[in-house]
């Protein structure tokens, strides 16, 4: 086994409850970790043998770019799309962050954090 890590994808989404939340948007960091086997991938030293994190990337992306109320529901679909095109991935870790969260208080963040294993 083996693990990709992608770390503070940055975005500029319009997640959030509140209806302002949704017109002006905020900004967000997305922290991706996924287990495969990179066995082979190290011995061949061809992409198409591993997962290739351009895709990581991009499902992460086209997925923040989607309104959602909760960041729970943001993650869901991450983890969802992640196991749907890349069978090679066993067990996927990802983590929200909305940065400055509109909740009344000097608060750096709020992240939620999802693990799901592979069926």
């Amino acid at each position: 086994m083996g693990t990709i890590k992608l770390n503070n994808i940055r975005t500029y989404s319009y997640h959030g409850c509140l209806l302002e939340e949704g017109k002006i948007g905020s900004d967000y960091s997305v922290d991706l970790e996924i287990k495969t086997d990179l066995r082979k991938s190290a011995e061949t030293d061809d992409l198409h043998d591993t997962v290739d994190y351009v895709d990581l990337n991009r499902i992460v992306v086209e997925e923040m770019a989607i309104r959602a109320h909760l960041l729970e529901h943001v993650a869901h679909r991450i983890i969802t799309r992640i196991f749907a095109e890349l069978p090679q991935v066993s067990r996927i870790k990802v983590a929200v962050a909305k940065l400055n969260p509109p909740i009344g208080g000097d608060v750096e963040s709020v992240t939620i954090e999802m693990e799901e294993f592979r069926n």
